[in-house]
């Protein structure tokens, strides 16, 4: 499956062949081919391990510097950005300024899809402004497609110097 600009489609946006016939199959089928497709989740991290440590290593040196975390995704991505951050203050007992999350449509995408938030890479930067992003803080960009949307690739052309790509 491909597209008719950028090739082929990330696999997060492809039909996976397994569940093609999911309407036909029984409630226990499904929990069956659920649970064996969850599975496949710790290979793959574990096949990319290095770079989460090195990820993880780059984030708690900033935030042992006085930085702060900030999540920026958009749809589900954006969304478990901001659940990530909303959990660390009651589970890690630290401010809620020092993990936040950024999702394109702001406040009302959390609980509703807010069409085209992701195209509006100004909105992206406005959020960030707002909460006084600087060199001292760290974005991790959420995308399950892996690539990136408009409101994320604002930051490779005017913060570019802010950020440390892993």
């Amino acid at each position: 499956m491909t597209t008719e600009t950028s090739g082929p489609l990330p696999i997060t946006e492809q039909e996976n062949p397994r569940s093609h016939n999911l309407s036909s199959l029984s409630s226990a089928e499904i929990v069956e081919l659920m649970n064996e497709e969850d599975a496949l989740v710790a290979g793959a991290v574990k096949s990319v391990s290095q770079h989460i440590v090195k990820a993880v290593d780059g984030i708690v040196a900033r935030l042992r510097a006085g930085g702060r975390l900030f999540y920026i995704g958009t749809g589900t991505s954006g969304r478990l950005g901001v659940l990530d951050a909303s959990e660390c203050p009651p589970t890690f007992g630290v401010s809620p300024e020092l993990v936040q999350g950024v999702i394109a449509g702001g406040y009302e995408a959390c609980h509703r899809a807010v069409e085209a938030s992701e195209d509006d890479a100004e909105a992206g930067r406005h959020d960030l402004e707002a909460r006084k992003f600087s060199s001292s803080d760290v974005l991790v960009g959420i995308a399950a497609s892996g690539r990136h949307t408009p409101s994320a690739l604002f930051l490779t052309r005017d913060l570019w110097e802010h950020l440390r790509l892993v």
